[in-house]
């Protein structure tokens, strides 16, 4: 059974879950489902059927099995409930620190389990007693042969993101993992794409499944600029603070997921001496109306809202609008930068990623079939200089006109009759822009160390061959196919995986561009690509 529409908007009240969950949402500052919450979580709950679900990284699909996990978790009993298969080590920790986030004051224990972590660290954890395991396949296997994970008596198994698994070779140890399991547990399979493996692991592993995905909408934008500035998230903040700076004229809505975020970010702009405002969910109606007919006006210039409370926001002028935090799915991208570019007008959206957000901005750069370009952020001295230009603009309007009173020309003469002209000038602009133009007030913003990126010239990367031992590929063959077309050296190529269809390779990040370059060809699917991107 498969259900596939446009769901229609609903609250989290509406799926099911209990208030004890309900109320850890709401401090969370989450305040409306995504479409494959709501998919997913009734079903879920019923507790009676196994479920595909196609979703898409970026789609809220953790709290979408998270939030019903939690409710059926006993805390109270020993032994694993719930075991959550990921693809990276990432991802694994990703999960875990979000559900753990989810549980509210339930004793529930969460654990990442995945390679490159000390084993017995992850031994010691197990031995006290843990409820939900989310881990990369190859560790949880380590742990399956050790006979320090059980996993027999488990009530959920969840693979998320399994054709990325599929993608990575971890096919035989999915299998292998699921056979550990017992008959009668629930299956979910989180799925972007539905190929022919995925299907016949469902077919031999799943004893019948309701099939659940949402319709896409067509998604388009004709923004002339899309940037993206990549900073730690404790950095987020002071980069706001200096791409509001730089810019002339700045009016701008500022998108953040939670109403907690909301506050906060409004409250420290506030705090900083700017003229912001926050709408969210909680705030009444009338106020809404307030701040919204301010912003209007341009009494205030800066609205800082989450994607609920911005539905109806009808202002054609914006010059920015800023994803503080990265939306959920490509359809909120989209929505929210379609409010700059309104009317003839041409405006710029700006997101904040992290480091570990990067694969989801380009999956929603893929489906919203848009460019988003890396920027860096401006530098102190250069906001200095831009404020400096701005004065001198400003000064340079008023000089010669009718707008300056008689009463201050008396008072400016006073002054030069017996002190240095420059020196006035000096001490007045000392006087009037001291703090404003004090390189000071701005904090430090370390560059980050990007990871997996073609961009980079330092480090490894790990690339997908289509290729492999159906092709008559070994390593060694591997080896001489890269370097007859890349000048490379053999020993920089390493890692080398020989599947039965396809192989992985890694090699220098500054090589890497080059070698998918060089073996594509118009019209042909790509034989080397980036094993990170989907």
């Amino acid at each position: 059974m498969t259900k596939e529409k446009t769901t229609e908007k609903m609250t989290f009240n509406e799926l099911g879950l209990s208030a004890r969950v309900l109320n850890a949402i709401n401090k969370k500052g989450f305040e409306e489902p995504t479409d494959i919450q709501i998919l997913t979580i009734p079903v879920m709950l019923r507790d009676d059927t196994n479920i595909i679900a196609q979703a898409q990284t970026g789609t809220g699909k953790t709290a979408a099995f998270g939030l019903p996990l939690i409710e059926m978790i006993d805390p109270e009993a020993k032994g694993v409930q719930a075991l959550i298969l990921v693809p990276t080590r990432e991802l694994a920790i990703q999960v875990s620190e979000e559900i753990h986030s989810l549980r509210g004051e339930t004793n529930i224990k969460t654990m990442p389990i995945y390679g490159g972590q000390s084993i017995d660290q992850q031994l010691r954890r197990l031995k006290k007693g843990v409820h939900i395991v989310v881990g990369t396949p190859g560790r949880i296997i380590d742990h399956l042969k050790r006979k320090t994970l059980k996993i027999r008596g488990i009530d959920h198994l969840i693979l998320d993101e399994a054709d990325e698994m599929l993608n990575m070779g971890f096919i035989e140890d999915m299998e292998e993992i699921m056979k550990h399991t017992n008959s009668d547990k629930r299956t979910l399979l989180f799925s972007a794409t539905m190929p022919q493996k995925i299907k016949d692991l469902a077919r031999k592993y799943m004893d019948g499944y309701e099939l659940v995905k949402s319709k896409k909408e067509t998604l388009t934008t004709n923004l002339t600029e899309q940037i993206y500035f990549e900073v730690k998230a404790s950095d987020k903040f002071e980069a706001l603070c200096r791409i509001i700076d730089i810019e002339d004229g700045f009016y701008g809505l500022i998108f953040c997921r939670t109403k907690i975020d909301v506050d906060s970010i409004a409250n420290h702009l506030i705090d900083r001496g700017y003229d912001a405002e926050a709408i969210h969910g909680d705030i009444s109606q009338q106020q809404r109306e307030k701040t919204l007919n301010r912003f209007k006006k341009q009494t205030v210039n800066i609205l800082v809202a989450t994607d609920v409370a911005a539905r109806g926001i009808d202002v054609n002028n914006l010059t920015h609008v800023i994803n503080y935090s990265l939306p959920q799915d490509p359809e909120s991208y989209v929505h929210r930068i379609g409010r700059t570019g309104r009317a003839g007008q041409e405006g710029t959206a700006i997101t904040f990623i992290t480091p570990s957000e990067y694969r989801r901005l380009m999956f929603i750069q893929r489906i919203a079939k848009t460019e988003i370009k890396k920027a860096k952020l401006p530098k102190v001295k250069d906001i200095i200089n831009a404020k400096k230009k701005k004065i001198y603009d400003d000064l340079a309007a008023v000089l010669g006109s009718d707008e300056v009173d008689t009463e201050y020309y008396n008072w400016a003469k006073t002054l030069l009759e017996n002190n240095n002209p420059t020196e006035i000038v000096a001490s007045i602009l000392n006087y009037c822009f001291e703090d404003e133009l004090n390189p000071d007030a701005y904090g430090e913003i370390k560059e980050v160390a990007s990871r997996g990126r073609q961009l980079e010239s330092h480090g490894t990367t790990r690339l997908f061959v289509a290729l492999g031992k159906k092709d008559k590929l070994n390593p060694k063959k591997l080896v001489k196919l890269i370097t007859g077309r890349v000048h490379i050296k053999s020993r920089q190529i390493g890692d080398i995986q020989v599947m039965e269809n396809f192989s992985f390779v890694t090699v220098p990040f500054d090589q890497a561009e080059k070698i998918v370059a060089s073996f594509k060809e118009r019209g042909q699917r790509p034989l080397f690509t980036h094993a990170n991107k989907k």
